[in-house]
């Protein structure tokens, strides 16, 4: 079978990726916190920190992101940094300002879990596939997968079975359940729509 070559992403692509994948994770976060769960990565241990602590989970999330920034510099290159420390960002800032622009009144866990996992799980994906990290554990996620062909969803997983090993010290076990089950989703929607080879636009 002959493969076409790889189509590169316009700037308005990335771009318009960039938004749409900020503003669902957000989203998702969001209803994460309003029902009191953990989810992926670092996003997942700035909401843990967030509820121990007096301090907004975007900010911490910011904060968190910071060490992993030199590892995509010095490993992926200083475009794949910019676009991730411009993704980094806009989720921190619109996680932090929600509350000004939507009120959530009430969201049951096991439906925060689910609604939050898939709108995460797709605004990394659309992230992903533009070569931009959501965090420190993306970028490692991202460069595991492009040098060794391993996939990034699971390694990703593997990163928060270790945030719910944390939950388990802040969190009911209800709400570890839970949160386990929503970090699945995000995972595997993922690794289900972001297999090595399957995929072949670059930026």
């Amino acid at each position: 079978m002959t493969h076409l070559p790889a189509s590169p992403h316009r700037l308005h692509e990335d771009l318009a990726a960039l938004v749409l994948g900020t503003f669902m994770v957000s989203l998702g976060l969001v209803l994460y916190g309003e029902a009191r769960l953990a989810t992926s990565g670092l996003a997942g241990l700035a909401l843990l920190l967030g509820y121990a602590t007096p301090f907004n989970a975007g900010t911490l999330f910011f904060l968190l992101n910071l060490p992993f920034l030199v590892f995509g510099f010095w490993r992926m290159g200083w475009r794949v940094l910019l676009r991730t420390l411009v993704a980094i960002a806009a989720v921190s800032l619109l996680t932090r300002f929600a509350p000004l622009w939507v009120d959530v009144a009430h969201v049951s866990p096991l439906y925060g879990a689910l609604m939050g996992g898939i709108l995460i799980g797709m605004g990394a994906l659309a992230l992903v596939r533009h070569r931009t990290g959501l965090g420190g554990t993306n970028l490692v996620a991202m460069y595991l997968q492009e040098r060794r062909g391993w996939r990034a969803g699971y390694i990703q997983l593997g990163f928060d079975l270790l945030v719910m090993l944390v939950a388990c010290t802040v969190l009911e076990p209800r709400q570890v359940g839970i949160s386990l089950f929503g970090a699945v989703v995000v995972n595997l929607i993922v690794a289900m729509n972001h297999k090595p080879g399957r995929y072949l636009g670059v930026s």
